[in-house]
């Protein structure tokens, strides 16, 4: 199927979507804040800027789009023009997120990931729901975590690969 827009609306489009404070991080901002939790945002000393770093608790939090960042769930569906663009793309994405988990684990701090299909889409979680898992996560002791749209699991870096979409983990 051909783009529905020309080349000047789509890269329009494009440019505007945001690297940072987009709505998804911004929920789960006041989710934090409205419990308690005190937070520093995209913080440039740690290893991939993560979106949230909680000092008190040594843990970072990594909102990640799923199309961006190549989750393996309905939301991520690769487009249909310039396939090898974005796939190379979305791969160095991939590539990058691997190397910034593994760097946060190597500094002793904890991650939890959170994907975009948790918090948006018909699937999405309530935020109450979304609360109490933030609350669990950072009471516990987990070194590395993610929410999707099936709640909280615990992970290890081979797992969370696995959560990768499969087109763009092969070599």
């Amino acid at each position: 199927m051909a783009d529905v827009h020309n080349t000047e609306q789509r890269r329009k489009n494009m440019r505007a979507i945001k690297s940072r404070d987009t709505s998804i991080e911004i929920q789960v901002r006041r989710i934090l804040w409205h419990a308690g939790y005190r937070y520093r945002l995209n913080v440039k000393a740690l290893p991939g800027k993560p979106d949230i770093y909680l000092p008190k608790y040594r843990a970072v939090i990594q909102i990640n789009g799923c199309l961006w960042h190549g989750h393996n769930c309905p939301q991520f569906v690769l487009p249909k023009t310039r396939t090898e663009f974005w796939r190379n793309k979305i791969k160095d994405n991939v590539r990058r997120d691997l190397k910034s988990v593994a760097a946060l684990h190597d500094k002793g701090l904890r991650l939890l990931v959170i994907w975009e299909c948790a918090l948006q889409g018909k699937a999405r979680l309530d935020n109450r729901y979304t609360y109490n898992l933030l609350n669990r996560w950072l009471s516990s002791t987990e070194l590395l975590a993610n929410i999707d749209k099936q709640g909280l699991s615990s992970t290890t870096l081979y797992e969370f690969k696995s959560q990768i979409n499969p087109s763009l983990t092969e070599s």
